[in-house]
């Protein structure tokens, strides 16, 4: 099970750490860092909700725009019999490549 947070399209992974007795989270899939804690869980996430809203409000402040974890677009290498078998199961389900593996990858990381 993965531990995990997500807030305005951003995904936190969550950690403990037993030397401080918090939870730590650190979102994920960014250039910029943005890291938060709590406590407890309600903290955590009142800490994850302020460091992005604020992370956002620093971006729009100096004009840059936000890193976003993931463009929509994705290349991927496979080998050859893997695209084969990827494209008939495709064209079997009546869907084109990109159509089917877009439900594949969705179903294999729950969205």
């Amino acid at each position: 099970m993965m531990n995990t947070m997500s807030y305005q399209g951003y995904t936190a992974r969550i950690e403990f750490d037993p030397r401080d007795n918090i939870l730590i989270g650190h979102v994920l899939g960014l250039a910029d860092r943005i890291s938060f804690h709590g406590e407890n869980v309600s903290e955590l996430t009142a800490d994850f909700h302020n460091a992005v809203d604020h992370y956002l409000a620093d971006c729009k402040k100096t004009g840059r725009a936000p890193d976003k974890p993931a463009s929509g677009r994705m290349m991927l290498r496979v080998r050859p019999e893997v695209h084969a078998a990827a494209t008939i199961a495709a064209r079997a389900s009546g869907k084109s490549l990109n159509q089917w593996a877009e439900e594949i990858l969705g179903q294999a990381a729950h969205v």
